[in-house]
Protein backbone atom coordinates (compact mmCIF):
# COMPACT_ATOMS: atom_id res chain seq x y z
CA UNK A 1 0.00 0.00 0.00
CA UNK A 2 1.23 3.22 -0.86
CA UNK A 3 1.99 5.72 2.02
CA UNK A 4 1.53 9.30 2.41
CA UNK A 5 4.29 11.53 1.06
CA UNK A 6 5.82 14.27 3.30
CA UNK A 7 8.62 16.71 1.93
CA UNK A 8 10.45 19.05 3.82
CA UNK A 9 14.25 19.49 4.92
CA UNK A 10 13.27 20.87 8.28
CA UNK A 11 14.52 18.26 10.58
CA UNK A 12 11.94 19.91 13.43
CA UNK A 13 9.06 20.00 11.21
CA UNK A 14 9.52 16.44 10.08
CA UNK A 15 9.97 14.93 13.60
CA UNK A 16 6.78 16.72 14.72
CA UNK A 17 4.63 14.89 10.97
CA UNK A 18 6.64 11.85 12.14
CA UNK A 19 5.20 12.11 15.75
CA UNK A 20 1.76 13.29 14.26
CA UNK A 21 1.30 10.31 12.02
CA UNK A 22 2.61 7.89 14.26
CA UNK A 23 -0.39 8.58 16.65
CA UNK A 24 -2.37 8.31 13.56
CA UNK A 25 -0.98 4.83 13.10
CA UNK A 26 0.39 5.90 9.71
CA UNK A 27 3.58 5.19 8.11
CA UNK A 28 5.17 8.12 5.84
CA UNK A 29 7.41 8.10 3.20
CA UNK A 30 9.67 11.08 3.30
CA UNK A 31 11.43 12.95 0.52
CA UNK A 32 14.18 15.63 1.78
CA UNK A 33 14.33 17.91 -1.43
CA UNK A 34 11.82 17.75 -4.53
CA UNK A 35 13.14 16.15 -6.95
CA UNK A 36 13.36 12.97 -4.63
CA UNK A 37 9.61 13.66 -4.86
CA UNK A 38 8.84 12.80 -8.02
CA UNK A 39 8.36 9.33 -8.38
CA UNK A 40 5.73 8.97 -5.43
CA UNK A 41 3.94 12.57 -6.34
CA UNK A 42 1.06 10.66 -8.55
CA UNK A 43 0.69 7.67 -6.56
CA UNK A 44 1.00 9.05 -2.43
CA UNK A 45 -2.43 8.84 -1.61
CA UNK A 46 -1.52 12.06 0.65
CA UNK A 47 1.16 14.67 -0.07
CA UNK A 48 2.73 16.93 3.11
CA UNK A 49 4.30 19.99 1.86
CA UNK A 50 7.19 21.77 4.31
CA UNK A 51 6.64 25.59 3.76
CA UNK A 52 10.31 25.42 4.18
CA UNK A 53 10.95 23.81 0.48
CA UNK A 54 7.06 25.00 -0.99
CA UNK A 55 9.64 27.41 -3.49
CA UNK A 56 11.37 24.79 -4.56
CA UNK A 57 8.88 22.09 -5.27
CA UNK A 58 6.61 25.01 -7.35
CA UNK A 59 9.98 25.47 -9.84
CA UNK A 60 9.68 22.14 -10.84
CA UNK A 61 6.50 21.89 -12.26
CA UNK A 62 4.52 19.57 -9.88
CA UNK A 63 1.25 18.62 -12.08
CA UNK A 64 -1.93 19.21 -10.29
CA UNK A 65 -3.55 16.55 -7.76
CA UNK A 66 -5.72 16.41 -5.19
CA UNK A 67 -5.29 15.95 -1.22
CA UNK A 68 -1.53 18.08 -1.23
CA UNK A 69 -1.42 20.37 1.99
CA UNK A 70 1.28 22.90 3.01
CA UNK A 71 2.14 22.52 6.48
CA UNK A 72 4.23 25.06 8.48
CA UNK A 73 4.99 26.50 12.31
CA UNK A 74 5.34 30.10 11.24
CA UNK A 75 1.52 31.56 11.12
CA UNK A 76 2.45 35.19 10.54
CA UNK A 77 4.52 34.13 7.29
CA UNK A 78 2.86 36.92 4.68
CA UNK A 79 4.10 34.24 1.81
CA UNK A 80 2.27 31.23 3.08
CA UNK A 81 -0.85 31.49 0.87
CA UNK A 82 1.33 32.64 -1.96
CA UNK A 83 3.26 29.16 -1.25
CA UNK A 84 0.13 27.12 -1.05
CA UNK A 85 -1.06 28.12 -4.28
CA UNK A 86 2.29 27.36 -5.52
CA UNK A 87 2.38 23.85 -5.26
CA UNK A 88 -1.26 23.62 -5.52
CA UNK A 89 -2.29 22.96 -2.36
CA UNK A 90 -5.65 22.33 -1.25
CA UNK A 91 -5.51 23.52 2.62
CA UNK A 92 -2.56 25.32 5.07
CA UNK A 93 -2.01 23.48 8.33
CA UNK A 94 -0.22 25.48 10.73
CA UNK A 95 0.89 23.65 13.60
CA UNK A 96 0.94 22.65 16.35
CA UNK A 97 -2.79 24.47 16.39
CA UNK A 98 -3.41 21.64 12.94
CA UNK A 99 -2.17 18.57 14.67
CA UNK A 100 -5.53 16.95 15.36
CA UNK A 101 -6.57 18.12 12.09
CA UNK A 102 -3.43 16.45 10.02
CA UNK A 103 -3.43 12.94 12.45
CA UNK A 104 -7.17 12.52 10.88
CA UNK A 105 -6.17 13.29 7.36
CA UNK A 106 -3.00 10.79 8.05
CA UNK A 107 -5.44 7.99 9.44
CA UNK A 108 -8.07 8.37 6.67
CA UNK A 109 -5.26 7.25 4.61
CA UNK A 110 -3.87 4.97 6.26
CA UNK A 111 -6.98 3.05 8.10
CA UNK A 112 -9.78 3.86 5.06
CA UNK A 113 -13.08 2.63 6.35
CA UNK A 114 -14.01 -1.10 5.27
CA UNK A 115 -17.50 -0.88 6.86
CA UNK A 116 -20.63 1.49 7.43
CA UNK A 117 -21.69 0.24 10.19
CA UNK A 118 -24.76 1.13 11.67
CA UNK A 119 -25.72 2.04 15.54
CA UNK A 120 -28.71 1.04 17.69
CA UNK A 121 -29.34 2.27 20.94
CA UNK A 122 -31.13 0.12 23.45
CA UNK A 123 -32.40 2.68 26.79
CA UNK A 124 -34.80 0.96 29.53
CA UNK A 125 -38.05 2.63 30.12
CA UNK A 126 -37.97 2.18 34.05
CA UNK A 127 -35.27 0.59 36.16
CA UNK A 128 -35.22 -3.29 35.69
CA UNK A 129 -37.33 -3.18 32.17
CA UNK A 130 -34.30 -5.45 30.78
CA UNK A 131 -32.54 -2.80 28.36
CA UNK A 132 -29.31 -4.29 29.07
CA UNK A 133 -30.20 -7.61 28.86
CA UNK A 134 -31.61 -6.81 25.32
CA UNK A 135 -28.43 -4.78 24.06
CA UNK A 136 -26.62 -7.90 25.27
CA UNK A 137 -28.91 -10.57 23.57
CA UNK A 138 -28.73 -7.99 20.01
CA UNK A 139 -24.84 -8.14 20.05
CA UNK A 140 -24.58 -11.62 20.44
CA UNK A 141 -27.04 -12.63 18.24
CA UNK A 142 -25.66 -10.17 15.50
CA UNK A 143 -22.07 -12.06 16.30
CA UNK A 144 -23.55 -15.43 15.66
CA UNK A 145 -24.45 -13.99 12.14
CA UNK A 146 -21.02 -13.55 11.51
CA UNK A 147 -21.21 -9.46 11.57
CA UNK A 148 -18.87 -7.45 12.89
CA UNK A 149 -20.54 -5.98 15.96
CA UNK A 150 -19.02 -3.54 18.62
CA UNK A 151 -21.12 -3.64 21.90
CA UNK A 152 -20.79 -0.65 24.33
CA UNK A 153 -21.83 0.44 27.66
CA UNK A 154 -22.68 3.69 28.24
CA UNK A 155 -24.36 3.64 31.77
CA UNK A 156 -22.51 4.15 34.08
CA UNK A 157 -25.09 3.55 36.85
CA UNK A 158 -25.86 -0.21 35.27
CA UNK A 159 -23.86 -2.71 36.88
CA UNK A 160 -21.18 -3.29 33.65
CA UNK A 161 -21.98 -5.61 30.36
CA UNK A 162 -18.81 -7.05 31.10
CA UNK A 163 -20.64 -8.48 35.08
CA UNK A 164 -23.82 -9.11 32.47
CA UNK A 165 -22.05 -11.46 30.33
CA UNK A 166 -19.71 -13.12 32.67
CA UNK A 167 -16.54 -11.22 31.66
CA UNK A 168 -15.98 -9.04 34.56
CA UNK A 169 -12.29 -10.98 34.34
CA UNK A 170 -11.55 -10.19 30.66
CA UNK A 171 -8.21 -8.25 29.66
CA UNK A 172 -9.03 -5.51 28.03
CA UNK A 173 -9.56 -1.68 27.65
CA UNK A 174 -12.29 0.14 29.33
CA UNK A 175 -14.05 3.36 30.03
CA UNK A 176 -11.01 4.54 31.67
CA UNK A 177 -8.78 3.91 29.37
CA UNK A 178 -10.29 5.83 26.67
CA UNK A 179 -12.15 8.53 28.45
CA UNK A 180 -9.31 11.12 27.79
CA UNK A 181 -9.18 10.29 23.96
CA UNK A 182 -10.35 13.21 21.88
CA UNK A 183 -10.08 12.93 17.54
CA UNK A 184 -9.72 10.12 15.77
CA UNK A 185 -9.39 6.60 16.76
CA UNK A 186 -8.14 3.94 14.62
CA UNK A 187 -10.76 0.93 14.52
CA UNK A 188 -7.91 -2.13 14.37
CA UNK A 189 -6.39 -0.35 17.50
CA UNK A 190 -9.48 -0.75 19.52
CA UNK A 191 -10.96 -3.30 18.26
CA UNK A 192 -7.24 -4.81 19.85
CA UNK A 193 -7.86 -3.14 23.02
CA UNK A 194 -11.10 -4.10 23.77
CA UNK A 195 -11.94 -7.44 25.41
CA UNK A 196 -13.56 -9.96 22.79
CA UNK A 197 -15.48 -13.21 23.84
CA UNK A 198 -18.21 -14.93 21.58
CA UNK A 199 -16.81 -12.53 18.35
CA UNK A 200 -18.29 -9.43 19.56
CA UNK A 201 -15.89 -6.70 21.28
CA UNK A 202 -17.06 -5.15 24.44
CA UNK A 203 -16.69 -2.09 25.83
CA UNK A 204 -17.49 -1.29 29.21
CA UNK A 205 -16.59 0.06 32.75
CA UNK A 206 -13.88 -0.76 35.44
CA UNK A 207 -15.49 -1.49 38.97
CA UNK A 208 -15.62 0.96 41.33
CA UNK A 209 -16.55 4.97 41.37
CA UNK A 210 -18.79 5.67 38.18
CA UNK A 211 -16.76 7.70 35.67
CA UNK A 212 -18.72 9.99 33.44
CA UNK A 213 -18.10 9.68 29.80
CA UNK A 214 -17.26 12.92 28.16
CA UNK A 215 -18.85 13.32 24.91
CA UNK A 216 -15.55 13.67 23.06
CA UNK A 217 -14.65 10.25 24.01
CA UNK A 218 -18.14 8.69 22.77
CA UNK A 219 -17.71 9.96 19.39
CA UNK A 220 -14.04 8.66 19.11
CA UNK A 221 -15.65 5.43 19.81
CA UNK A 222 -18.30 5.82 17.63
CA UNK A 223 -16.29 7.24 14.73
CA UNK A 224 -14.00 4.11 15.03
CA UNK A 225 -16.92 1.42 15.44
CA UNK A 226 -18.62 3.06 12.67
CA UNK A 227 -15.80 2.54 10.55
CA UNK A 228 -14.77 -0.72 11.51
CA UNK A 229 -17.85 -3.04 13.04
CA UNK A 230 -20.94 -3.83 11.32
CA UNK A 231 -23.03 -3.01 13.94
CA UNK A 232 -22.51 -1.36 17.30
CA UNK A 233 -25.44 -1.59 19.96
CA UNK A 234 -25.16 1.40 22.64
CA UNK A 235 -26.85 0.29 26.25
CA UNK A 236 -27.91 3.69 27.50
CA UNK A 237 -29.08 5.55 30.66
CA UNK A 238 -32.52 6.58 31.19
CA UNK A 239 -31.40 10.17 31.38
CA UNK A 240 -29.56 10.49 28.36
CA UNK A 241 -26.14 12.51 29.50
CA UNK A 242 -23.66 14.38 27.02
CA UNK A 243 -22.20 10.43 25.89
CA UNK A 244 -25.60 9.24 25.53
CA UNK A 245 -26.75 12.17 23.59
CA UNK A 246 -23.83 11.72 20.74
CA UNK A 247 -24.97 7.72 20.45
CA UNK A 248 -28.52 8.95 20.16
CA UNK A 249 -27.65 11.26 17.25
CA UNK A 250 -26.28 8.62 15.19
CA UNK A 251 -28.80 5.91 15.85
CA UNK A 252 -30.64 4.14 13.05
CA UNK A 253 -33.36 3.20 15.81
CA UNK A 254 -34.07 3.50 19.31
CA UNK A 255 -35.34 0.43 21.61
CA UNK A 256 -37.40 1.59 24.16
CA UNK A 257 -37.98 -1.43 26.52
CA UNK A 258 -41.08 -1.13 28.55
CA UNK A 259 -42.47 -3.06 31.46
CA UNK A 260 -46.58 -3.11 30.56
CA UNK A 261 -48.05 -1.79 33.21
CA UNK A 262 -49.04 1.89 34.37
CA UNK A 263 -46.16 2.42 36.11
CA UNK A 264 -44.07 0.93 33.65
CA UNK A 265 -45.54 3.27 30.63
CA UNK A 266 -45.63 6.31 32.78
CA UNK A 267 -42.41 5.95 33.33
CA UNK A 268 -41.11 5.08 29.66
CA UNK A 269 -43.36 7.86 29.01
CA UNK A 270 -40.65 10.47 30.73
CA UNK A 271 -37.70 8.67 28.79
CA UNK A 272 -39.49 9.27 25.75
CA UNK A 273 -39.77 12.71 26.16
CA UNK A 274 -35.91 13.43 26.65
CA UNK A 275 -34.93 10.84 23.90
CA UNK A 276 -37.32 12.19 21.29
CA UNK A 277 -35.41 15.61 21.63
CA UNK A 278 -31.95 13.79 20.72
CA UNK A 279 -32.65 11.02 18.32
CA UNK A 280 -35.34 10.22 15.67
CA UNK A 281 -36.83 6.95 15.15
CA UNK A 282 -37.45 4.96 18.60
CA UNK A 283 -39.48 1.81 19.02
CA UNK A 284 -41.10 0.04 21.83
CA UNK A 285 -40.23 -3.37 22.95
CA UNK A 286 -43.00 -4.52 25.56
CA UNK A 287 -42.37 -6.83 28.36
CA UNK A 288 -45.71 -8.56 29.01
CA UNK A 289 -47.20 -7.40 31.71
CA UNK A 290 -50.99 -6.65 32.50
CA UNK A 291 -51.43 -4.61 29.69
CA UNK A 292 -51.97 -5.20 25.99
CA UNK A 293 -48.98 -4.61 23.59
CA UNK A 294 -51.08 -2.24 21.62
CA UNK A 295 -52.28 -0.19 24.41
CA UNK A 296 -48.65 0.05 25.80
CA UNK A 297 -47.82 1.52 22.34
CA UNK A 298 -50.53 3.67 21.69
CA UNK A 299 -50.55 4.96 24.75
CA UNK A 300 -46.37 5.85 24.32
CA UNK A 301 -47.06 6.92 20.21
CA UNK A 302 -44.20 4.76 19.45
CA UNK A 303 -44.28 2.49 16.78
CA UNK A 304 -43.96 -1.45 17.97
CA UNK A 305 -40.81 -3.15 17.73
CA UNK A 306 -41.97 -6.47 19.15
CA UNK A 307 -42.66 -8.51 22.86
CA UNK A 308 -40.97 -9.92 25.11
CA UNK A 309 -42.77 -12.48 27.10
CA UNK A 310 -40.92 -13.31 30.79
CA UNK A 311 -38.28 -16.64 30.52
CA UNK A 312 -38.03 -18.32 33.71
CA UNK A 313 -34.74 -19.53 33.42
CA UNK A 314 -33.41 -15.87 32.27
CA UNK A 315 -32.38 -14.65 35.55
CA UNK A 316 -31.45 -18.02 37.00
CA UNK A 317 -28.56 -17.82 33.79
CA UNK A 318 -27.41 -14.01 34.38
CA UNK A 319 -26.74 -14.55 38.47
CA UNK A 320 -24.66 -17.96 37.20
CA UNK A 321 -22.57 -15.70 34.81
CA UNK A 322 -24.04 -17.21 31.75
CA UNK A 323 -24.64 -15.41 28.56
CA UNK A 324 -28.73 -14.71 28.21
CA UNK A 325 -30.04 -17.54 26.77
CA UNK A 326 -30.53 -16.43 22.83
CA UNK A 327 -31.33 -20.10 21.57
CA UNK A 328 -33.88 -20.12 18.12
CA UNK A 329 -36.52 -21.36 20.94
CA UNK A 330 -36.36 -18.54 23.01
CA UNK A 331 -38.41 -15.74 23.01
CA UNK A 332 -35.39 -13.34 22.98
CA UNK A 333 -33.56 -15.67 20.62
CA UNK A 334 -36.16 -14.87 18.32
CA UNK A 335 -36.80 -11.30 19.07
CA UNK A 336 -33.52 -10.28 18.43
CA UNK A 337 -33.11 -12.26 15.35
CA UNK A 338 -36.50 -10.60 13.98
CA UNK A 339 -35.16 -7.10 14.63
CA UNK A 340 -31.84 -7.96 12.95
CA UNK A 341 -33.63 -8.91 10.15
CA UNK A 342 -35.22 -5.64 9.94
CA UNK A 343 -32.46 -3.93 9.71
CA UNK A 344 -31.02 -6.11 6.86
CA UNK A 345 -28.33 -8.21 8.20
CA UNK A 346 -28.30 -11.90 7.74
CA UNK A 347 -25.11 -14.10 7.72
CA UNK A 348 -24.30 -14.61 4.34
CA UNK A 349 -24.71 -11.00 3.31
CA UNK A 350 -22.88 -10.09 6.48
CA UNK A 351 -19.61 -11.57 4.46
CA UNK A 352 -19.96 -9.31 1.53
CA UNK A 353 -21.54 -6.35 2.77
CA UNK A 354 -22.30 -6.13 6.12
CA UNK A 355 -25.47 -4.48 7.70
CA UNK A 356 -27.27 -2.13 4.86
CA UNK A 357 -28.42 1.13 5.51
Amino acid sequence: MDRPLVITSDDDLLDDLLRVAAAAGAELDVAHVPAHARPYWTRAPMIVVGSDVADALAATGPPPRHRVMLVTRDPDDPDTWRKCVAVGAQAVLELPSAERRLADEFADVAEPAVRAGIVVCVVGGRGGAGASVLAASLALTSARRRLRTLLVDADPLGGGLDLLLGQEEAEGARWSDLVAREGRVSFTALQAALPAFAGLSLLSFHRGEAERIPAEAMRSVLDAGQRGFDLVVVDLPRVPDPAATEALGRAVTTLLVVTADVRGVLAAAQVLTELRGHTGEVRAVVRSGVLDDEVVTTSLGTPYAGGLPDQPRLAAALNRGDAPPIGRRTALGRFCGSFLDSLGGSPAGAEKTGVRR
